[in-house]
């Protein structure tokens, strides 16, 4: 029976970076249906926030692969890479939190964008009436006291947490 626990193992592994890749494109999937679908606005510090997302997506789904072909060296370095993209993720999110509640300066791009402005002065004038500011120190939604960044703190904490475990899971299959 011992003989098949390695391989019981790597299920298990792929298993959790299967949920990772799931939950982490349910999170992504829940921003761009908040922005689409409720109307909300993503600010630069909410959109630099998706770059972790973008990244474990591939990964977790690479490391799956990496663990049908028994490439768990491979595999461990995705899952690894893929937790320390989400504690950085929250540290953002922790900070874009701290701007939001005026603990903190933001960056100065969070005054958002306003496109191409027009050369001649009434298109200038009608041009600057239409810009909508998207700010990263006002939270347009809370629920329970935390917006969006916040909860992006708790769902990173929690997929790092995910992809630390699957990859501890690998580690001690493939090294012990």
């Amino acid at each position: 029976m011992t003989a098949f626990a390695p391989q019981k193992k790597n299920f298990d592994c792929r298993s959790l970076a299967g949920l990772l890749f799931i939950l982490s494109l349910a999170a992504l999937a829940a921003a761009w249906a908040f922005e689409l679908i409720g109307g909300y606005k993503p600010c630069p510090l909410c959109l630099m926030q998706r770059y972790a997302y973008y990244f474990a997506l591939p990964a977790a789904l690479g490391a799956v692969a990496l663990l049908s072909k028994s490439k768990n060296h491979l595999a461990l370095v995705l899952l690894g890479l893929s937790a320390l993209a989400y504690l950085i993720n929250a540290g953002l999110g922790v900070y874009h939190s701290g701007v939001e509640w005026h603990l903190w300066a933001g960056p100065t791009d969070c005054s958002g964008t306003g496109g191409a402005l027009a050369t001649e002065a009434g298109s200038l004038l009608q041009s600057l009436s239409d810009i909508r500011v998207v700010r990263c120190d006002e939270a347009p939604w809370r629920l329970f006291g935390l917006s969006f960044a916040g909860y992006n703190v708790l769902i990173s904490l929690g997929l790092a947490g995910l992809a630390i475990l699957a990859a501890g899971t690998l580690r001690r299959s493939t090294y012990h």
